[in-house]
């Protein structure tokens, strides 16, 4: 059974959360998932996470990235892999590399969309040795079968679906801590449904 994610040995991996591929999302509201997306863009950089961002034809109905992502992590997004047409994100070795080169074994992983972007280099990874986790409320699909479908694979390789609520709870570790505190406001005012009295 794998360890829990520590920030210290995880990396979070964004795919192709373009303009326009988001556009395809229908199984879940198209705001909350990018709502989570960001979510897990400021988590990363309130722990101090590695983040490798990836796009996809760019300069195509697909896209530029969330500007959103730009300015919140702005090191990343001027890095990110700009693949030319690479359907599956690991198998275009600028992607694998800057995967590789930030040296963490625990992966979070979120794509847009699911049943194209994620599915894919998320199982590769898993197969190249590394712990998965794939996001499902920050990523979506056109489809609810080919979601469904999508995730079913995912699982059966050995990818732990999860979400946003719950990955960023397992990296904070202690809501006590300074980092901890940030991570529960995070929840509260990007994640969590608002509470009613």
């Amino acid at each position: 059974m794998n360890a829990p994610f520590r920030p210290q040995d995880t990396a979070l991996v964004l795919i192709d959360h373009q303009i326009g591929t988001m556009q395809l999302i229908k199984n879940l509201p198209l705001d909350r998932v990018k709502k989570h997306s960001l979510a897990l863009a400021k988590a990363a950089g309130i722990l101090n996470m590695p983040v490798v961002l990836t796009s996809s034809q760019e300069d195509r109905a697909q896209g530029p990235l969330l500007p959103e992502l730009q300015a919140l992590l702005p090191k990343a997004y001027a890095a990110r892999v700009k693949r030319r047409g690479m359907v599956n994100a690991w198998a275009d070795p600028a992607f694998r590399d800057a995967v590789l080169a930030v040296g963490k074994r625990n992966l979070v992983m979120a794509g847009i969309t699911t049943d194209v972007c994620l599915v894919f280099p998320a199982i590769d990874a898993v197969s190249e040795g590394f712990n998965v986790q794939a996001v499902m409320d920050a990523s979506g699909s056109p489809f609810d079968l080919s979601e469904a479908l999508a995730q079913q694979r995912m699982h059966d390789h050995g990818v732990v679906l999860t979400a946003t609520n719950t990955v960023i709870a397992e990296l904070a570790q202690d809501w006590s801590t300074p980092q901890g505190q940030q991570l529960i406001q995070l929840l509260f005012s990007h994640v969590l449904p608002a509470i009613t009295s």
